[in-house]
């Protein structure tokens, strides 16, 4: 397969490693379909990178430079619905970024997928279980329990993308949720899913934290942020804003806590929808991206390209 640079950098050139030195990998997947509300989250992954070019290489957090500690190498967009006639279905999409992302983690790849609807990450979590005979969390940030077994006919909307996770006997943690329907709620209360309630983490700012953390009972994690997880004052950009959500220190003092305990396999950021009058939400989910490669750098688990340290693996 055949592998060329995204025509988008990730904060400039000078900071791309070519694909075979980088630990760090950024798929593109302008993918937009099944979305219910505001739509434009198909334009997120070239405004994430766009506004890339605005970052600092040095993490005051951290104290380096973790861009040219890690090598970032941009993947070509996949799954692209801003192509003309591209007759992408639901099931097609999922399809494609399950085979792209299990070859990307085969070759030892920290991968951080950049969406696009939330129904990618059906994808996504597919092609991670396909390598690994472990399983994993999906700790999911989210203003939304996206349970529901359907929604509007398709079993891929992205209302419905934990629900899909579910079924491939993954746990899962859900963080800052707000807003579900009463069949989310006879689910949770069914498979006694550890939800961390929005409402719950401002009544407990000391300890939310250290509860969510102890809710993961697997080594490994997976973290899918869809970004209507933040609270819209600081996230505007996105298709189903929900009053409330966690502020930029809450959800990157929680991110930091997962990479120090856990051994995160992947991420992704999903639902950025670009605003034309601010640049507040590209320029946000553009220095998350960028710290959570710093926080994949700063880990101990952040060495593991080429060296076969993902455990047994299957060929399923």
């Amino acid at each position: 397969m055949q592998i060329s640079e995204y025509s988008i950098p990730f904060i400039g050139e000078e900071s791309q490693a070519p694909y075979e030195q980088a630990k760090v990998v950024l798929l593109p997947v302008p993918y937009e379909l099944t979305t219910t509300y505001r739509k434009g989250c198909e334009t997120g992954p070239a405004a994430i990178l766009e506004a890339t070019d605005q970052l600092e290489f040095y993490d005051v957090e951290l104290g380096k430079e973790v861009v040219f500690e890690t090598g970032v190498f941009v993947h070509d967009a996949i799954a692209d619905t801003q192509q003309p006639n591209h007759q992408l279905t639901p099931e097609l999409m999922v399809e494609q970024v399950k085979a792209k992302i299990s070859h990307l983690f085969a070759d030892g790849k920290f991968v951080i997928t950049l969406g696009g609807e939330h129904g990618i990450t059906a994808g996504v979590v597919a092609g991670y279980q396909q390598v690994l005979s472990e399983p994993f969390t999906v700790v999911q940030i989210d203003a939304h329990g996206d349970m529901r077994d359907s929604y509007h006919g398709s079993i891929y909307n992205h209302a419905c993308v934990m629900r899909r996770v579910l079924e491939m006997g993954l746990p899962t943690l859900p963080v800052a949720i707000r807003s579900i329907c009463r069949e989310e709620a006879d689910l949770i209360a069914e498979k006694e899913i550890p939800v961390i309630w929005a409402h719950e983490i401002v009544q407990s700012p000391g300890d939310w934290i250290e509860k969510a953390i102890a809710q993961i009972k697997t080594p490994r994690v997976f973290i899918t942020i869809d970004l209507d997880g933040m609270d819209p004052a600081f996230m505007p950009g996105v298709g189903t804003p929900q009053p409330g959500g966690l502020d930029w220190y809450q959800l990157t003092a929680f991110l930091r806590q997962v990479f120090l305990t856990h051994e995160v396999i992947g991420c992704d950021v999903m639902e950025l929808a670009p605003l034309t009058e601010s640049v507040v939400s590209e320029f946000t989910a553009a220095k998350l991206v960028h710290k959570l490669i710093g926080y994949y750098s700063h880990s101990s688990y952040s060495c593991p390209c080429n060296s076969n340290n993902w455990g047994t693996v299957t060929n399923s």
